[in-house]
């Protein structure tokens, strides 16, 4: 976290640092998820009573800095769907406005992993579950990844909506006047994608 906070890490340590991260976030959400007994033959002829998720699951990242982690959840889930929602936070009002939505079909049956970095004022990511609820997602398939965020965004978030599970790597100390994460990170996605000045 040290390495991709620093305003002064080359983009690329922050995309290596930033991916351990988020294969760390992914691998705890899987954690989450229901699990079923099963049993297996090893190669020795013996069972083994192990576990088995119950159910499937999908990622659904808010573009833009979302994707960023997509790949992190492709190197524990292979061939996994993702879905996309494209929402943007207005500079003034600070009010998310839902752009683009493209989801998987069975969306409703699976279990989903919402991915976005940030969590500021919790706008966007609560707009965003609000697209999987309007698709069928009940509201306790849904699980949150996200590296750093607020405590005004994560009480915000819950109280909205309280049977999402949130998985963060580190919470800040608060907003400022423009509703920024400090000490935060910077913008995330720009660091990430090489589009920062």
């Amino acid at each position: 976290m040290t390495i991709i906070r620093a305003k002064s890490t080359p983009r690329a340590d922050f995309i290596f640092y930033a991916d351990r991260i988020i294969r760390l976030l992914v691998e705890e959400g899987l954690n989450h998820l229901p699990v079923v007994e099963k049993d297996v033959e090893t190669p020795t002829g013996n069972v083994y009573n192990g576990l088995s998720f119950q159910g499937r699951i999908c990622g659904v990242s808010i573009m833009r800095a979302g994707e960023a982690m997509e790949q992190g959840l492709r190197d524990c889930c292979r061939s996994v769907r993702i879905g996309k929602i494209l929402i943007q936070r207005d500079e003034e009002t600070h009010l998310p406005k839902l752009y683009y939505a493209k989801l998987p079909n069975d969306i409703a049956s699976r279990y989903c992993l919402l991915l976005d970095p940030m969590l500021a004022t919790g706008g966007s990511a609560m707009k965003a579950v609000e697209v999987l609820l309007d698709n069928g997602v009940p509201e306790n398939h849904i699980i949150f990844l996200n590296l750093i965020a607020s405590p005004e965004g994560i009480n915000a978030f819950a109280e909205r909506f309280p049977k999402v599970k949130i998985v963060v790597a580190e919470v800040d100390q608060g907003l400022n006047g423009d509703k920024y994460i400090l000490p935060g990170c910077g913008d995330f996605g720009c660091r990430y994608f090489g589009t920062d000045n």
